[in-house]
């Protein structure tokens, strides 16, 4: 009976070293507790709050997808109602936490006038979409506005409903 328990002791302490050593040394999940001194605290870095259960880290903002607005013909006026408030609140954050981003808007038009003509169409139509998201907060120093005419549609010019999709302006980020 002394030899069973005496096995016993002997496989348990061994047991027990084992699992300290691989543990511990070999996988390095034992951390020693470190006992730092200060001689002074700058009251700036002092958390006022539970830091544990509210997160210091602020969440990056996602980026908002491009949007496109679309105009009657020969039209620059900006109804603002086809842009949602969410959508400005989510372009707003995410400027701020992006300083370096800018906002770009291209205006187009359909393919009915001259060149000059719809070049100078698709400006007013980007500056009219500017000059709505200026109003809602965003610095003029962060918007391109530019016009690409009637190049580059997307649709048909040959049908109505061809004319009416390239007759836009695209809204999306340059980082």
């Amino acid at each position: 009976m002394k030899f069973l328990i005496i096995g016993f002791l002997a496989f348990f302490g061994w047991s027990a070293l084992s699992t300290h050593i691989y543990v511990c040394k070999i996988k390095g999940f034992c951390h020693e507790p470190v006992t730092a001194v200060s001689n002074a605290v700058n009251p700036e870095t002092v958390v006022p709050h539970d830091s544990i259960s509210k997160p210091s880290v602020v969440q990056q903002a996602p980026v908002p997808e491009s949007l496109l607005i679309y105009f009657a013909f020969d039209k620059s006026d900006f109804n603002s109602a086809t842009i949602s408030d969410r959508y400005v609140d989510e372009l707003n954050k995410y400027m701020n936490q992006n300083l370096q981003t800018k906002l770009s808007i291209t205006g187009y038009t359909d393919a009915i006038g001259s060149d000059e003509y719809n070049q100078a169409l698709g400006f007013r139509r980007a500056q009219s979409v500017q000059s709505y998201f200026e109003s809602k907060g965003v610095p003029s120093n962060r918007i391109i506005a530019e016009s690409r005419g009637k190049k580059e549609p997307v649709d048909n010019n040959k049908t109505a409903a061809g004319r009416s999709n390239n007759r836009r302006t695209v809204i999306k980020f340059n980082n």
